[in-house]
């Protein structure tokens, strides 16, 4: 089907959706799923048609997290982004309610409609979820600040959906968390410590999985998650090595962190299932010498130990740079600590006289 724009009524042409209705007749079809977003009057006007249950691809990217979401904080956010994606869609479905009559007793006065009702309803609880989640933005801020009082340096894993994120953030912490070959597998973030070979102690974390075109509600209601990956002292932008459309796919991480505010935090390309493609661990390396490429496998463990070795670089890097402002400062005071008031800025004329 080719088309210039989506029609305004049906996204389809009047004969495709024809055609489709027949099928759908014939086959005993229940569902159709859009891999596009539709219009509210879209939707209405294609289920209408063909007397079946359509859903668009935000609908169905906001299922899925539904399903998949485990903690209280993870049901709040997918809850938030369902109902502000439905009160943007709520369409007059009840043509025998006019108006309620407003007042008690009193039989005049038009009062609020159907659809004004339930849209106050869903502004309600948009609210209350909002506040909720606020208030668990406040806690992390106030741990944030805790663990700042005895800086570690933090890692956060992002990248694609189903490119490995959780199979590598086992390999490398075991930790044992839920990884599958399926969309959205991991919604809560997960945090562990990591000892690399130089013997330092990192904070890891396994983030929620970015897809093309996700949803803003999505994006909106998972701040507060997203807010640990803008925090964080490097990103492993995880990569399935083996997926054909991975430059799209990275471009699309990309364009999420930099909506968050992330897109400056240092990170080092990790391409996964290397063993799916028959490819050997590699590393390459920037203008600086440090490794900033890294092929790998989190199934077979191929390629773990030169990440192990890019990030103990990263490491390093942040550890010098923190030293820095600190000696700048006591190469500024003097070795006694204080100041001779003989070399105060007074004119040494001043002084004589």
């Amino acid at each position: 089907m080719r088309r210039a724009r989506p029609d305004a009524a049906l996204f389809l042409g009047s004969g495709k959706a024809d055609e489709i209705a027949a099928r759908l007749a014939a086959e005993q079809i229940p569902l159709v799923v859009f891999d596009q977003e539709l219009s509210a009057i879209q939707q209405r006007n294609l289920q209408q048609r063909w007397g079946v249950s359509v859903v668009d691809r935000t609908e169905l990217i906001l299922e899925i997290f539904a399903q998949r979401a485990r903690s209280h904080e993870g049901k709040l956010q997918v809850e938030l982004a369902r109902l502000e994606h439905l009160s943007a869609r709520l369409v007059r479905g009840w043509s025998h309610l006019e108006r309620q009559r407003g007042g008690i007793g009193v039989r005049g006065g038009p009062g609020e409609t159907q659809l004004e009702l339930d849209r106050r309803m869903l502004s309600v609880r948009v609210k209350r979820l909002r506040a909720q989640l606020e208030q668990l933005r406040r806690q992390r801020r106030t741990r944030r600040r805790a663990r700042d009082r005895k800086p570690a340096f933090t890692i956060s894993i992002v990248g694609y959906t189903n490119a490995g994120k959780s199979t590598l953030f086992n390999a490398l912490t075991g930790a044992g968390t839920y990884a599958a070959d399926q969309l959205f597998a991991t919604l809560d973030t997960l945090t562990r410590r990591l000892r690399l070979p130089s013997g330092s102690e990192v904070v890891l974390s396994d983030t929620v999985g970015f897809v093309r075109a996700l949803p803003h509600s999505l994006v909106e209601a998972f701040t507060a998650t997203l807010e640990e990956t803008a925090q964080a002292d490097l990103l492993l932008h995880v990569v399935d090595a083996s997926a054909p459309d991975r430059d799209e796919q990275i471009a699309q991480v990309d364009r999420v962190l930099e909506e968050i505010g992330a897109a400056d935090v240092p990170r080092i390309l990790v391409h996964n299932k290397i063993d799916r493609v028959g490819r050997e661990p590699e590393v390459g390396r920037d203008a600086c010498g440090r490794i900033a490429r890294v092929l790998v496998s989190a199934v077979t463990g191929a390629g773990l130990e030169a990440l192990r070795e890019a990030i103990d670089q990263q490491v390093e890097s942040w550890r010098r740079a923190r030293a820095a402002p600190a000696e700048a400062s006591s190469d500024a005071m003097p070795a006694g600590g204080f100041a001779d008031p003989s070399d105060s800025q007074v004119p040494a004329a001043s002084r004589a006289a």
